[in-house]
């Protein structure tokens, strides 16, 4: 018997670091099907970070065509494809949108150098105030200047400058554009006259001829023929360029309001907060990207988040595989349970959680992670109540900049660690706040879905999301637990300030001494 759902959906495609997702979801936020796959992220060499675009672009087809068959079968009417990417992905390709590399993602940092070069250039810091995009390795600003240096007969070739979000739009529809919140965050796009900015192009030595046209958010074409075909989908389905996926997030959760900010752990993880125009921070710690046509993000993100716990299953606690298949764990469960018997403050154990370098609020790739003030007494578990407060600490960073813009009145939590009640203690605790788990925690997805009903007339405007997403939990913060994590907060960010220049050493010496994974 078939399960008939009588509301029409739109399927947001949230194409992630690892992996993509597509959900279909009803205008009042129920999601009614979803389906997912995953691709791998190469790293070639020291401080690269890759992927193969078509691979991507291949398990987008994937998922959306599984999430089709679930809709047939319940009856259900679709009214589009909304899309939601990661940000800050730069495709060289040829005028004829062949591939000329692979694409380099927002963890990729071998540009970090130039980016150095860059911090000494007056002109190019204040770049910050037009873009609302620090000097950082994760932008493509950094990496089309990588390329002209080390790969000369790539640039002279490159007449395609693109993202991902492009290339699977593109793939689509068969229209080459690019929304607003991608072109934001790359960099290259001037915040307050809403262009590509003329000087910025003119210093790294490219038209801006090389540049997709920038459409708004709600902008939509219809799926190309085959491609319907292919999806089984009707021909003329319209395809909503949407926006990035950390911008969506705030949609997608229901932290729309003033005073209202979404924060993230996923590979890596992030704080945002809403704001009408385009707010840069004086001191250069946060970004601002655009969501809508009268609605910006300010907000900083930060590179590990996740990614160091999946380094603690696999590299230290071995805690992967057929083994745990076997026994039907969740290795990160049994990492909560282990931590869940250790104190608040980690018995005086630090992670400073840098191993890919850092974005928000320091903007520097030079840094690698340590685990300060180890003992003999201290075991596995502890480590890992150290990584989850470590995290936070760094989170708590961004948090303090983003006090500098409003006062913060309430803070909805997305992504998988929202699945560790512990962490989600922890956070209330570092940040003494009181941290809300909304009904919907993968945010991106529904607000991609939410650009759709915009674009269709469905919904008038994000803000509608306000009333949709309710509090599944609060975690409010507990004054012991507060008390300890300030004390070891002000010791955090001393060792950052004392360390920075002795871990750029290091950065250096992994540079020249190479190593392999063992």
């Amino acid at each position: 018997m078939t399960l008939k759902v009588k509301e029409p959906v739109w399927i947001g495609v949230d194409v992630g670091t690892t992996g993509v997702r597509a959900t279909a979801y009803t205008a009042t936020g129920k999601a009614v099907a979803t389906t997912e796959a995953f691709y791998s992220l190469e790293t070639p060499q020291y401080d690269w970070a890759e992927q193969n675009p078509q691979q991507i672009y291949d398990a987008v087809e994937e998922v959306v065509k599984g999430t089709v068959a679930e809709l047939q079968y319940k009856l259900v009417t679709i009214s589009g494809l909304a899309l939601s990417s990661v940000m800050h992905s730069f495709i060289p390709q040829d005028e004829n949108f062949q591939l000329l590399g692979n694409m380099m993602t927002w963890a990729d940092s071998r540009s970090a150098a130039i980016v150095r070069r860059l911090e000494l250039d007056p002109k190019c810091k204040e770049f910050y105030f037009n873009t609302g995009c620090p000097l950082h390795a994760c932008y493509p600003l950094a990496k089309i200047l990588w390329v002209k240096e080390h790969q000369p007969s790539i640039f002279d070739r490159m007449a395609r400058i693109g993202s991902i979000k492009d290339f699977i739009f593109r793939n689509l529809t068969g229209e080459w554009v690019t929304d607003k919140s991608v072109a934001s965050s790359s960099g290259l796009y001037n915040a307050h006259k809403e262009c590509w900015d003329e000087e910025i192009l003119d210093f790294i030595g490219i038209s801006k001829e090389r540049l997709p046209e920038v459409v708004s958010t709600t902008y939509s074409n219809t799926l190309l023929a085959d491609v319907a075909q292919r999806l089984g989908l009707p021909t003329g389905l319209p395809v909503v360029i949407g926006a990035t996926d950390g911008v969506l997030v705030n949609v997608g959760i229901g932290a729309v309001s003033a005073g209202q900010l979404s924060c993230t752990i996923g590979t890596s993880g992030a704080i945002r907060m809403l704001t009408e125009k385009a707010r840069m921070d004086k001191n250069q710690r946060t970004w601002c990207y655009n969501l809508t046509d009268n609605m910006w993000v300010a907000g900083g993100a930060i590179n590990n988040g996740g990614i160091i716990m999946r380094w603690m299953r696999d590299r230290i606690l071995h805690l992967h595989g057929s083994q745990m298949e076997q026994l039907d764990v969740d290795p990160y469960d049994l990492m909560t349970m282990k931590a869940r018997h250790v104190p608040a403050g980690s018995g005086g154990l630090l992670l400073m959680p840098f191993f890919t370098g850092e974005r928000a609020p320091y903007w520097n790739s030079d840094l690698r992670g340590a685990f300060i003030g180890l003992s003999l007494n201290h075991s596995r578990s502890y480590m890992i109540r150290a990584t989850m407060e470590g995290i936070c600490y760094s989170l708590l960073c961004v948090l303090q900049a983003l006090r500098d813009f409003e006062d913060v009145k309430d803070i909805r939590v997305s992504g998988s660690f929202t699945k560790s009640e512990l962490w989600l203690q922890i956070m209330a605790d570092v940040f003494n706040e009181s941290i809300t788990l909304p009904t919907n925690s993968e945010g991106a997805s529904f607000g991609a879905a939410v650009l759709g009903f915009i674009s269709d007339g469905t919904l008038k405007d994000i803000k509608d999301t306000a009333t949709l997403v309710t509090a599944q939990e609060v975690y409010t913060p507990k004054v012991a637990n507060r008390e300890i994590y300030n004390e070891l907060f002000k010791i955090y960010e001393s060792l950052y300030a004392n360390m920075k220049d002795d871990l750029a050493r290091l950065v250096t010496f992994q540079q020249e001494h190479p190593f392999n994974r063992l």
